[in-house]
This record gives structure tokens, sequence and C-alpha cells, in this order.
């Protein structure tokens, strides 16, 4: 029984993963911050272990790899839960450091956290961890500092984290612009309808944990390509 830990996964990204992975007879784990949309996930997953609760808190992380444990121990995290930070998204001259302060704690410190609890288990398993990432951490858009900075560090924490951890595949992965509430935050009263749905991706995602490749940074739009 293959076991996998998603976050932020009762919407966009996370829901639309954990749906084919159910579909796949994965027993999973999820959570998000919003009990109430996290239950309706649950739902409609059927075989998931809901916990709501937020990745900072170092207890929620622990109840997420519990949880897993006694599904049999995961072989497959995935780091999705993040934030924006404020919206519309100001200049770094302008950046209000304590909201900094909490994109970094979301987006770095609680996967890194995450991680580190659930390292046992996916070394035991030869399993594999992804951070999902953005083209904003590796390019320069104006008013993208604080969220594209952050998810430029996690890209480097995984560069090391693989390695440090020959045993475990690590995958930092682009999914490209989709049509996601986060999204629209960051182009607040703009029309996003032009950008795909993220079940779009889920076929790219899946050849990803079908192929195994080694660890490194992937674009699933390039994964999609060679379907």
């Amino acid at each position: 029984m293959r076991v996998a830990i998603i976050t932020g996964a009762s919407r966009g990204l996370g829901l639309a993963l954990a749906t084919a992975l159910a579909e796949q007879d994965w027993r999973l784990v999820i959570d998000g911050r919003d009990a109430e949309a996290l239950a309706d996930a649950a739902a409609l997953l059927r075989t998931a272990t809901a916990i709501p609760g937020d990745v900072t808190d170092p207890a929620h992380r622990a109840a997420l790899v519990g949880a897993a444990e006694t599904l049999g121990g995961a072989s497959l995290l995935v780091n999705n839960a993040g934030i924006l930070g404020p919206s519309p998204q100001p200049r770094l001259a302008d950046y209000p450091l304590d909201a900094l302060r909490e994109v970094y704690e979301v987006n770095v410190h609680g996967p890194l956290g995450l991680i580190q609890w659930a390292l046992p288990a996916l070394r035991e398993r030869r399993g594999a961890i992804v951070n999902i990432t953005s083209d904003a951490a590796a390019e320069a858009y104006p008013g993208w500092g604080g969220y594209g900075s952050a998810k430029a560090a996690i890209e480097q924490a995984s560069r090391v984290l693989a390695a440090e951890e020959p045993d475990v595949r690590v995958w930092w992965v682009d999914p490209g612009d989709l049509r996601t509430r986060m999204h629209q935050q960051a182009f607040p009263g703009e029309d996003i309808s032009d950008r795909p749905e993220p079940d779009t991706v889920v076929p790219a995602f899946l050849r990803l944990l079908a192929t195994n490749p080694a660890s490194g940074r992937v674009r699933l739009a390039d994964m999609a390509v060679l379907t």
C-alpha cells in the first residue's frame, strides 16, 4: 500500500494531485488550514486522512507523519501548501518585514520541518519528496520578491537535500501558471481564465512518479511534452 502526505490539499493543485493518487489506490494524509474545505476534499477522496492545521506548527507536522505511519509509512511527501504574501504584491523597497517573515515560515521553514519528520520513513522506502516551486524562484519579476525569494530558498534547500539524501528522490517541481486562488490573489481584479486548470498538469505529475528520474528541478510542462 503506497502512502502519500500532501499538504495544501483542500483545493487547487493539491486537491488535483490528491484526487489522481487516490484513483491509483494511494492512501493519503492531507492537510489544509481551512477545516471546512479540507473536510469537503476528504469526502471526495474517501480514502484520505484529513488533518486540518498549519505547516508552521511543529505539532501539526508531527501529526501528519504519525498519521502516515499508521497507514504503513509515507513513501511520498508533496509540499504543496504555501502563501503568496500581501496582495497586491509590494516591491521589495516597501515589503513589510513581518509579512515577509510569514512568507518564509510557510514556504520554507514549514516544508523543511515536515521533511525532517518524514525523512526516516522516506529513506526506508526509498521514497520521494516533491517541493512545489515556481518560475518566480528563478526569474526576476517586479513585485514577486517576497514569494520568489522564498521559493528560491526552498529550491536551494532541495538541491542540498538531494546531495545529502541519495536514497530519496527530491524534486522541486514548477507546475506553471494555473487557475488557482493563489494565482488570482497575485493578480487582484484581473481575469485569469486563460490560465489552465490545475488538473491539466496531473498527467505530467503522474509521469514524474512513474519514470522516477534523478533528483532535480522539474517543469511539468517539459514532462507533458514526453507523454
